[in-house]
């Protein structure tokens, strides 16, 4: 690899180990083999360097739950017949890598968080949020990026990514009360009336 390549890797490495508040310049140049200069050179600043290793990041786990979905289509064990039945198997996969990558997850929510005060970084994330609700939906349904139009991204696409969002917080909270998504599933059931109601409650006696 090239100065170039070999930065971005020590800079993802960096927000594995270190997390996004606490890497510095010489952090990076120390996982990458490179010099100071070059970050300068190559990315113009250390924080467009880590705006590119925390986005290129997020998309290696979506890489990864995509390769698990697709392990489990060819072996036979996640044969969906809906859309239902895919978003489980599919948020199933999620939240298990969720552990996996529960650094870069960190370091996401910590950046997210600096936003308020940081234009730039902002602007990143409201650049890749169309591409990252066109991701969930082509990953959530099965097809591919190229089918999943403007409405459909605008739509589902800002739903996943709000489930995506709450789990990162919940996730750092307490896992253990991170809903599976069984829980998810019935409780949009529950909001679209496709549940059982409730046992109505016993009227008062009369008199």
């Amino acid at each position: 690899m090239g100065h170039r390549e070999d930065l971005l890797a020590g800079a993802k490495r960096c927000l594995q180990e270190k997390g996004w508040s606490r890497t510095t310049a010489r952090d990076i140049v120390a996982a990458s083999g490179a010099n100071l200069a070059s970050i300068g050179y190559h990315y113009g600043s250390k924080d467009a360097l880590m705006r590119e290793a925390l986005f290129a990041t997020m998309s290696d786990w979506a890489d990864d739950v995509q390769r698990s979905l697709e392990a489990e289509a060819t072996t036979g064990e996640g044969s969906d017949t809906g859309l239902r039945d895919r978003f489980e198997t599919g948020w199933t996969r999620v939240l298990e890598l969720f552990d996996k990558h529960q650094a870069v997850w960190r370091s996401q929510l910590e950046a997210t968080l600096q936003v308020r005060h940081d234009p730039e970084l902002r602007e990143a994330f409201g650049r890749v949020q169309p591409a990252g609700r066109q991701g969930l939906v082509a990953l959530l349904h099965g097809i591919d990026e190229g089918e999943v139009d403007e409405e459909t991204s605008r739509v589902m696409g800002a739903f996943y990514m709000t489930l995506v969002s709450g789990m990162v917080v919940q996730m750092a909270i307490d896992p253990d009360l991170t809903p599976s998504a069984q829980d998810l599933v019935e409780a949009m059931r529950r909001i679209v009336g496709d549940a059982p109601a409730a046992p109505a409650a016993p009227a008062p006696p009369v008199g």
